[in-house]
């Protein structure tokens, strides 16, 4: 083998504003490290690229390319929602992972992901020393649902927040403007499966008595059809409308997903969306008001123009310190983000072991949600408000923003053998 071993990156899940901010982080640092490591291969759709040997040489890539990717929301080298089953389940496809990094003298995997990819990354560190081949795992966090364990909080995640609060300020204004004779209740439905995270950081526009939104609705606490509306008129009594953030996780009384689709995605997890449309018809079938609701889906995590700098700044630094750590000779762990102080702000790059963050997930505090259940405390404040600070806009072009798409240039395969997805 070469004295200077490659690394792979890949991409995993629902991609955010600033996951490429973490890419260009690694790969710009190990530029700089030439000495140290040889080239980085991303994963072409992520983890899939890996079992495909489908292998993207970053290398290709100019150094103002590889810069633009800080400002370039998305996933350059493309992810993807597959989840590698226990190794009881399908050791094969763990084999092929180890064949492939061995074919192309990887000895650095770096996965950039959630707690479904922090689980992965734990799993193939433990395969490939049992099968004796010298592997350095290292897993990067990246959620915009901010559920992640140990970690303050989680790069996509003060983007999307800040996004969110943005968006129900605006059209709170919007509706207040109309409401004398026009819609009287805005729903705008957030991300957020079992922890209210995204759909908390509403509550940073609500600075004071009256201001949007009026209530926000947390998968934390049980959804409650006659309060809910009962407080819906009560606002609209007092304020002429009502504003929502609801998250689509919210559950009833028996613990079903007041949006469950009834499929499921390919982490297995419960397909939701339209938990605004069925508030909004309640707020028509019982209150006779009338409405407008909106799904920030999509629109939320790829918000670029509207990042929070903080978000983009630690995105940027978690990418470099994965390098830096697998350097150290560190294994097995995840660099994570480290609160010093709430104000002023002040952050550190810190490190958990990815046994203790796999598959564990972070909900809101119940003391970070007011009694009543429809708002944030001062506390749940001061924890969001600094990871929505400042603006980093991208450059524009021709008015738009002028983003980067990569060449992606792929690397010749060394294996005969293909690998069918399981």
């Amino acid at each position: 083998m070469a004295d200077k071993r490659n690394a792979f990156y890949a991409q995993s899940g629902g991609v955010t504003a600033v996951i490429n901010a973490t890419a260009c982080g690694l790969i710009q640092a190990a530029r700089e490290r030439g000495d140290a490591i040889g080239k980085v291969y991303a994963g072409r759709n992520g983890i899939v690229g890996a079992l495909q040997e489908d292998l993207i040489d970053t290398s290709a890539e100019s150094d103002a390319a590889i810069a633009a990717l800080r400002h370039t929301p998305a996933g350059a080298f493309g992810s993807a929602r597959y989840k590698l089953k226990k190794v009881t389940e399908n050791r094969a496809e763990y084999e092929r992972l180890v064949e492939v990094f061995k074919a192309h003298d990887i000895g650095y995997f770096f996965y950039n992901g959630g707690g479904d990819s922090q689980d992965t990354s734990h799993k193939v560190a433990e395969i490939s020393k049992e099968l004796g081949y010298p592997l350095t795992c290292i897993g990067i966090p990246k959620t915009v649902d901010n559920d992640l364990p140990i970690t303050d909080n989680c790069p996509g995640f003060g983007s999307v927040a800040k996004y969110v609060a943005v968006s129900i300020r605006e059209a709170g204004f919007d509706v207040a403007s109309m409401a004398k004779t026009s819609t009287k209740v805005f729903i705008l439905e957030v991300m957020g499966r079992h922890a209210g995270w995204i759909a908390a950081a509403g509550g940073l526009a609500h600075e004071a008595e009256g201001d949007d939104p009026h209530l926000i609705l947390f998968p934390e606490l049980t959804f409650d059809e006659e309060s809910f509306l009962a407080r819906v008129d009560e606002c609209v009594k007092r304020h002429g409308y009502c504003t929502v953030v609801a998250s689509e996780g919210i559950k009833n009384a028996e613990g079903k997903f007041i949006a469950d689709a009834g499929t499921r995605d390919a982490f297995g997890h419960a397909q939701l969306g339209g938990v605004a449309p069925a508030l909004a018809a309640l707020v028509k079938s019982r209150l006779k008001m009338k409405y407008h609701w909106a799904l920030a889906d999509y629109l939320q995590r790829a918000a670029r123009h509207i990042a929070s700098k903080t978000d983009v700044e630690q995105a940027y630094a978690l990418g470099r310190a994965a390098l830096e750590t697998a350097l150290a000779g560190h294994n097995a762990v995840m660099p994570t983000i480290v609160r010093l102080s709430d104000d002023p702000y002040a952050w550190e790059i810190g490190e958990a072991k990815l046994a203790d963050v796999a598959n564990v997930e972070k909900k809101m505090p119940r003391d970070f949600i007011t009694p009543d259940g429809y708002g944030i405390t001062p506390a749940c404040r001061r924890y969001l408000a600094p990871l929505i600070q400042g603006e980093d806009y991208p450059p524009y072009k021709n008015g738009l923003p002028d983003y980067v798409k990569l060449r992606n240039v792929g690397v010749p395969k060394k294996l005969g053998t293909t690998f069918a997805l399981g």
